[in-house]
């Protein structure tokens, strides 16, 4: 849910910003619905896709509740990255802006072949981390940063989803910890809200005052 929201909270921030900027969830599992997609349309402000940008936005859904290439194959199907990777160039070449939601972490398998990372390399992207305020979150958080450092991609912002924080000492340390080891990030706390409710200001604000991220 972390992610999600966070993916919601950028691009309703960039649209209100006057940014062509559009979400995807390559690969949707564990529901017979595009559920995260459409959580980021209602922070948005947004109706579903219609089903010719669904296709895009959406390439593949699954029901079972597992890893992509895992579900695919529960179903007799396969994911074929080159399907996601056609319909990412498509979209970029309407929206300023693609916002790319994983499925799990980086390395997760989207194809027997490919996980998310693979995908992330092909293109280059620049990735936003999303760090839960809860316990384990500096072991996690920092082999995710250190994994993405050293595939040599950029790592523009840090995400940290207060959404979990039972306690404010302990998120608190333990953001102070995730940047002693890994090094100095921006950071934008993202606090519990609802999707009617958003804090869009504070979001806009960071995307106009972080480097990679600005508009």
């Amino acid at each position: 849910m972390g992610k999600t929201y966070a993916t919601g909270l950028l691009a309703r921030a960039y649209r209100e910003l006057g940014v062509r900027v559009i979400t995807v969830k390559p690969v949707q599992t564990g529901t017979t619905e595009p559920e995260d997609l459409l959580l980021h349309r209602r922070i948005m402000g947004l109706p579903p896709d219609p089903p010719e940008l669904l296709s895009l936005t959406c390439p593949y859904l699954f029901s079972y509740p597992a890893a992509p290439a895992t579900a695919a194959k529960r179903e007799g199907r396969r994911v074929e990255i080159a399907r996601i990777v056609e319909a990412l160039r498509r979209l970029r070449a309407t929206y300023e802006v693609v916002l790319v939601e994983g499925a799990g972490g980086l390395f997760v398998p989207f194809t027997e072949e490919h996980t998310f990372l693979d995908l992330i390399q092909i293109f280059l992207s620049p990735v936003v981390v999303v760090s839960a305020a809860r316990l384990g979150t500096i072991n996690h958080t920092v082999l995710t940063l250190e994994a993405l450092r050293l595939r040599s991609l950029v790592i523009p912002a840090l995400i940290y989803n207060l959404h979990f924080a039972e306690d404010e000492y302990l998120a608190e340390e333990s953001l102070a910890d995730i940047l002693r080891i890994f090094g100095p990030l921006p950071v934008l706390r993202i606090p519990e809200f609802s999707p009617e409710s958003p804090p869009a200001p504070a979001v806009r604000e960071f995307l106009q005052k972080t480097p990679g991220l600005r508009p």
